[in-house]
């Protein structure tokens, strides 16, 4: 049963049981599955708990004040407007907040008593066994755009139609072919990378090809969606201050040519991006590639769950490793808390290189001593976080900034909390010269003050 067909049969809609898995921080793999089918026992808590999840749904569509959730949880007003604040939602001038603000997830947050809903979900699903980890606000948000290729609705009722061409845009290493395939998955597309090749010149089984024969020949195909990398820079706008190669240049018009045609043949192009500040206007003009996907740094609790992903990964009960992790209690999430906040800023890239060279430092070990009596202590955690920081250059820290000022125009109300997180994450980076007093970022996360 897809997630759709149980809002029906329960007449709650689909908006209210995505902000309940996330009020209620409902790890999603037990909830429903990337293809949105949904998993036994949440079906099964969901159709015995009905009444409760219509008062959830009614509650979620009214615009309310602080003194209103207030009142309709029996907190202090002053809990509830703090907890308003930390999550950095907007209120109405009238002084109402929105109506996707639940008074029930407010009050779970102040230790509200909502034991009957985990009772359904009492078995945790392994990090090694998640089809992802963590930003479960950006795969909602990811589906809620990809609506009109999963119902016909939105073309037949709305006259919305499927987006021809999505831009994923954030600072190099974040993840962005890792969702443009998750995207591929939810639309059940085939998953098709451009390589750089195609936008020259080719012989292919020795016939001449070029990237127009490429891209007729990807149209003809059944549900196709094509990644191309470096989109930003393919896409750029010529300037007098800035030349674009005729090679890219010859790609945009092409593309430029198609996109027109692209939901009628069944085709999504994806674009993959650093930045949306030099993507020519013509691009992003409605109907073409208008739709855009922030894809974010992970925060310190994905952090977290990364490192023990993928230190894990692939490991056997009884493997070595496994043993180690288990003598210092490292095979559990919280002794990874502390390295992890320390990781302001990584990118995806960098957790795993975090993890190869702890492995890897481990193992040394275990070679030299033929013992499995490893501590794993400070000094080895912080000869690991070293390693992987080598990337977190001044140059790195710089394009974080413009993906946050990019962000901040585009998707600020989408994203508010991991918006003003990773600004406290990046200004901890900046550093003031005196007498100067510039502001800049510090290499390999040293921080100056």
């Amino acid at each position: 049963m897809k997630l759709a067909e149980l809002a029906k049969e329960l007449e709650i809609s689909t908006e209210s049981f995505i902000k309940f898995i996330q009020d209620f921080d409902l790890e999603l793999s037990e909830c429903i599955a990337t293809n949105f089918d949904v998993k036994k026992d949440f079906e099964k808590f969901a159709k015995e708990n009905k009444s409760f999840l219509k008062k959830y749904d009614a509650d979620l569509g009214q615009n309310k004040s602080v003194e209103d959730i207030a009142k309709n949880i029996q907190q202090p007003k002053d809990k509830v407007a703090e907890i308003l604040e930390k999550d950095k939602i907007k209120v109405y001038d009238n002084g109402f907040y929105k109506s996707s603000i639940s008074s029930y997830g407010i009050h779970q947050k102040l230790g509200g008593n909502y034991q009957f809903v985990y009772d359904y979900f009492g078995k945790k699903t392994n990090l090694s066994e998640r089809d992802f980890i963590g930003y479960r606000d950006l795969f909602f948000f990811i589906s809620k755009t990809l609506d009109p290729f999963l119902h016909l609705a939105p073309l037949t009722d709305w006259g919305i139609h499927k987006p021809a061409g999505i831009i994923l845009y954030g600072p190099p290493g974040s993840g962005k072919i890792f969702w443009a395939n998750k995207i591929a998955e939810i639309v059940d597309y085939q998953f098709k990378q451009i390589k750089k090749y195609y936008f020259g010149t080719s012989f292919v089984d020795g016939r001449r090809a070029n990237f127009n024969d490429f891209l007729v020949e990807m149209m003809k195909e059944d549900k196709v969606l094509l990644f191309m990398e470096e989109f930003d820079v393919i896409m750029s706008e010529r300037s007098e201050e800035k030349s674009v190669s005729s090679c890219d240049e010859e790609t945009k018009e092409i593309v430029l040519h198609y996109v027109s045609q692209f939901e009628k043949e069944d085709l999504l192009m994806i674009g993959s991006a650093n930045s949306l500040v030099d993507i020519d206007d013509e691009i992003l003009a409605p109907g073409r590639f208008d739709v855009t996907i922030p894809i974010f740094p992970p925060n310190a609790h994905e952090r977290a769950e990364m490192i023990l992903h993928y230190l894990k990964e692939n490991l056997s009960k009884d493997a070595i490793l496994m043993k180690i992790l288990e003598t210092n209690n490292a095979h559990h999430l919280p002794f990874w808390k502390e390295i992890s906040s320390k990781m302001k800023v990584f990118s995806n890239t960098m957790i795993i290189d975090f993890t190869q060279s702890l492995k890897k430092k481990i193992r040394d070990i275990y070679l030299k001593n033929s013992s499995l009596k490893i501590t794993i202590n400070e000094k080895l955690l912080e000869s690991a976080f070293r390693e992987a920081a080598a990337k977190l250059t001044g140059e790195y820290l710089n394009q974080v900034a413009q993906f946050l000022q990019d962000v901040s125009i585009n998707n600020y109300d989408d994203f508010p909390k991991r918006i003003e997180a990773l600004k406290v994450e990046l200004d901890s980076y900046k550093m003031v010269e005196k007498p100067i007093k510039t502001i800049g970022f510090t290499h390999n996360g040293d921080q100056e003050s």
